[in-house]
């Protein structure tokens, strides 16, 4: 019995999707995309499931689409333009209300590249490294890349990465503010999962609001970036009691002594 493309593993309240076609360095094939999605609609219907933790099997934490199964060598059958179409993987994490952790173990090239900046928090293994391939295989990207890694490294720094399609190591890559930080590979899920846990420790409302906060004042110009915060924060405090608040202000004191003692 062949193992499954996904494994799913959740253990309090945080749950870990890892892509596992290591053979195939994790690439996107149609039946692999379709799990990543089926997966994030499910987790959205898991009230016990706050933070998502998403890592690849193997050397790679994934390579993009599969080009074997685009190029007719492999089964499919898929046109290019189908395959970015279809079966939106990056908008399945994008839309996921609650955060969702890259644990960057190894390659992450094009479709892979994209799919790690879909998530919120990208965590890098020193072995990981960053590659933007369109340009070389032939076509442009679908899922955001174009629009989203200017913005993250500014514009010279996004055109060399895409216009070579060279790799960027994972210092490199920290070095340039594409992932929060690099750790030793035995380092990797157990920081991305202190981190989850830190999150999960936060107010479930606050944390969801928050996200969609940051992720649609970005596409936004400053000041209607600004507008939106300022609704936002009128129509989430409404909901918010004197008591609440009182409440978390003790418990935000009790972890700052508790992370000072440590």
């Amino acid at each position: 019995m062949s193992e499954p493309l996904l494994l799913r593993r959740r253990s309090d309240g945080i749950a870990r999707l890892t892509l596992n076609r290591p053979r195939a360095m994790n690439a996107l094939s149609r039946e692999l995309r379709s799990e990543i999605v089926r997966a994030f609609d499910d987790l959205s219907r898991d009230d016990e499931v706050g933070a998502v933790i998403l890592t690849g099997a193997g050397r790679a934490f994934c390579a993009g689409l599969d080009l074997k199964e685009l190029g007719g060598e492999r089964g499919g059958g898929e046109r290019p333009a189908e395959a970015i179409a279809g079966l939106d993987v990056v908008g399945a994490i994008e839309s996921f209300e609650r955060p969702v952790i890259a644990a960057v173990n190894g390659f992450a090239i094009t479709g892979g590249f994209e799919l790690a900046l879909a998530c919120d928090v990208v965590v890098a293994s020193t072995e990981a490294s960053f590659a933007d391939t369109h340009a070389r295989v032939g076509i442009l990207p679908g899922w955001g890349l174009s629009q989203k890694l200017s913005r993250t490294v500014g514009i010279y720094r996004a055109k060399e990465i895409s216009l070579t399609g060279n790799y960027v190591p994972a210092e490199l890559a920290y070095e340039w503010g594409l992932v929060s930080r690099v750790v030793a590979p035995e380092d990797l899920l157990p920081t991305c999962e202190r981190l989850a846990r830190d999150m999960l420790s936060c107010d479930p409302a606050a944390l969801r609001g928050y996200k969609r906060l940051i992720d649609e004042g970005f596409a936004l110009a400053y000041g209607d970036a600004r507008a939106l915060e300022r609704r936002a924060t009128r129509e989430h405090a409404s909901r918010v009691s004197p008591e609440e608040i009182a409440r978390r202000r003790r418990a935000i004191q009790e972890r700052g002594r508790s992370q000072s003692r440590g």
